[in-house]
């Protein structure tokens, strides 16, 4: 019994406290009823006590059965465990890989080695083994992404992982499966919306055999492009194109940096019919309605840019531009003006407040607009105001202000962000002028109050950084300024000769003589006619030379920063202030004119800084270089002669080294 004792090794769960006070319980009341037995009838007790010697063999037997049962099922099923592991890292369709210490191999398995070639690898390192794959391992082990990465190996695609700390690697060959992912995303649909942007002002001046001619010419043009990319072309209207492309042939028109625009623009000038396209695409949305209103609103986008390009954006991701290299070309007719103009009036009939807001630090031409603004909406019985701090202004500006004072004209026409917040209903407009881009706003508080009512007028190329759903918006890039734009609006308002002052309409006259560089720059018929009719309702070129006088003071900050100037890349100057001196915009932006006026500078750059914090770059060109290009690949933005940026938390030459990459990364994309 004792050696029987010592044979059986009982299993764990029969160990269990639990179990063994159950048996002992049952068997405990047996013997008790064993002894009341023999008091009571001995035969009695006899019989009881041999059932109980019985049962408590049986419960020892039963324990043995169980437990030899239980060690031999446990026993089996570990051999099963452990061959089945062995049988899986051997034949399982993942390949397996242990390395020591100095990555030489210690072992593969059948399935890796048969992407090995049946080399010879034990003892190898991976590196004199395969160097691709050792590239694969010890880049994902540098930068932490040892779980589950998707990897290109050869031919094929794998899912890898890395113990490093085991020296194992995993890779599950997921090659059927990222075809298919692949597949998807090459055939995903692409819609593009095509826009002739001058058609209807070419066509005006044609015959009808002349309109033909240019039509036909077009659509040969877009339809022997569209086959080349097996892209679907149709006509919606005489200046208006439908396309719909794979994702995979999208992407190959954007290698292709979508030669059409170029090819166009030179052919059809050739043919003294100078056209320009304006392209907006997307895709990659669940819903085909989303992705039609993006392709609208990247067509939007381009033409807000000035045209000639096309902008290419997916819902949720970032724009890519392309095109956009030459001047934007100055319509000939007012239609739109018009247009705008009384779609001005009924708004501001409506309204009981308008505020007129310019971006950060305004000049001429954000303030005279806002002044001619602030007239038409009085005109029509509506409290406005210019949203401006008369403390802290521009030395131009501050003029501007003192002749108001001193010739006591509307003295509450100005009122700051905080008085114009107090003063605001639901029934109040917020004009943008000058700029569209809400980040740079004079004031950020006011703008988030009152963005759900909001009007844009600018001239500058429109970016991805624009306010949503606004109410109105005119944006025109051909324009030298916003004056140059609300001047025309004056125009088409009844009593327009007696709506502004002599002393307002030299200040809407400043801020295009400014914006145009004396009207050197982006000037064009109606630029003109502007200035001829401010100076028909009392506009005077004294006063406007007196308002943009230079002081000695910023005359002096000018001719040093001239004095840095420096040439790279043959026609492009840099100039650059010294960290510690703050430089006002306004003389950062004289000195990038002037450096312009010199020889042999197609484009200039003046690199300041503005404030403690903040560093920032004036960018002028005479058109063969696309500064708003430069400036936008640096966060900023404007036009392609006219354009700007602000950085952050940088240092005067930290921000030349950005401007040198990001004019380095322009010329490589304009070579090309």
């Amino acid at each position: 019994m004792k050696g029987l004792l010592r044979k059986l090794e009982l299993p764990a769960f029969i160990k269990d406290s639990r179990l063994t006070a159950s048996v002992v319980s049952v068997l405990g009341l047996l013997l008790l009823a064993t002894v009341v037995c023999f008091f009571i009838n001995l035969w009695f007790g006899l019989a009881l006590l041999l059932i109980w010697v019985l049962a408590l063999i049986g419960v020892i037997y039963g324990a043995y059965i169980v437990a030899d049962l239980t060690n031999n099922f446990v026993s089996n099923l570990s051999y099963r465990i452990k061959r089945g592991e062995q049988e899986a890292m051997i034949q399982m369709p993942m390949g397996i890989m242990l390395y020591d210490e100095h990555y030489q191999v210690q072992w593969v398995n059948p399935y890796l080695q048969l992407y090995l070639k049946d080399k010879d690898v034990i003892g190898h390192t991976i590196a004199g083994l395969d160097p691709e794959l050792n590239d694969l391992i010890t880049s994902a082990i540098n930068e932490h992404k040892t779980d589950n990465q998707l990897v290109k190996w050869g031919q094929r695609t794998f899912e890898m992982s890395v113990q490093d700390d085991l020296g194992v690697v995993y890779l599950l060959d997921v090659t059927r499966y990222a075809r298919i992912e692949e597949r998807y995303q090459n055939e995903r649909l692409a819609i593009g919306q095509i826009f002739i942007d001058n058609y209807d002002e070419l066509s005006q001046s044609m015959g009808d055999q002349s309109v033909s001619t240019m039509s036909n010419y077009v659509s040969s043009a877009l339809n022997a492009y569209a086959e080349k990319f097996n892209a679907y072309l149709k006509r919606v209207d005489e200046d208006h194109f439908l396309m719909l492309a794979h994702a995979s042939d999208l992407q190959k028109m954007e290698d292709d940096k979508f030669s059409l625009l170029e090819n166009l623009r030179v052919e059809s000038s050739r043919r003294n019919i100078p056209l320009t396209l304006s392209i907006g695409i997307a895709s990659g949305g669940d819903k085909l309605n989303d992705i039609a209103d993006m392709a609208q609103s990247n067509l939007d986008l381009a033409l807000g840019r000035g045209g000639d390009q096309v902008v290419v954006r997916d819902p949720g991701k970032q724009a890519h531009f392309y095109g956009g290299k030459s001047n934007p070309m100055e319509k000939r007719t007012r239609v739109r003006a018009r247009m705008v103009s009384n779609a001005l009036s009924e708004l501001f009939k409506d309204a009981d407040q308008v505020f007129v807001m310019g971006h950060k630090r305004p000049d001429m031409d954000a303030i005279g607009s806002g002044l001619g603004l602030v007239k038409i909406a009085r005109l029509h019985q509506a409290k406005a105001h210019v949203i401006l701090d008369t403390d802290q202004v521009n030395f131009d500006v501050g003029r501007l202000i003192d002749k108001m004072r001193e010739e006591k004209e509307d003295q509450d026409v100005f009122m700051t962000p905080e008085e114009a917040m107090d003063a605001a209903t639901d029934k109040s407009l917020l004009i943008l002028v000058d700029h569209s881009k809400y980040s740079i706003t004079y004031s950020q508080d006011l703008y988030d109050q009152m963005k759900d009512r909001l009007i844009v007028i600018d001239h500058h190329r429109r970016g991805e950084e624009f306010p949503e759903n606004p109410m109105l918006v005119y944006v025109e890039t051909y324009a030298s300024s916003t004056c140059e734009l609300v001047t025309e609006l004056i125009e088409y308002q009844p009593q327009n000769d007696k709506l502004l002052t002599g002393l307002e309409a030299s200040a809407m006259l400043a801020g295009i003589t400014v914006d145009s560089k004396e009207f050197s720059l982006r000037t064009g018929t109606r630029t003109f006619d502007a200035a001829s009719y401010l100076q028909s309702i009392g506009a005077d070129n004294r006063v406007v030379s007196n308002l943009l006088k230079e002081d000695i003071d910023s005359f002096v900050q000018r001719s040093h920063l001239v004095a840095t100037l420096k040439m790279i890349k043959d026609h492009i100057a840099i100039l650059a202030g010294d960290d510690d001196q703050i430089y006002d915009p306004i003389i950062a932006a004289q000195a990038a004119d002037t450096a312009l006026s010199l020889k042999h500078v197609n484009a200039s750059f003046a690199i300041t800084r503005r404030d403690k914090d903040t560093i920032g770059i004036s960018a002028r060109s005479l058109g063969e270089i696309n500064v708003q290009l430069i400036m936008e690949k640096m966060g900023g933005g404007g036009h392609l002669s006219n354009a700007a940026t602000q950085l952050h938390d940088l240092t005067v030459d930290e921000a030349k080294d950005q401007l040198l990459k990001a004019i380095d990364e322009y010329l490589q994309e304009n070579e090309e």
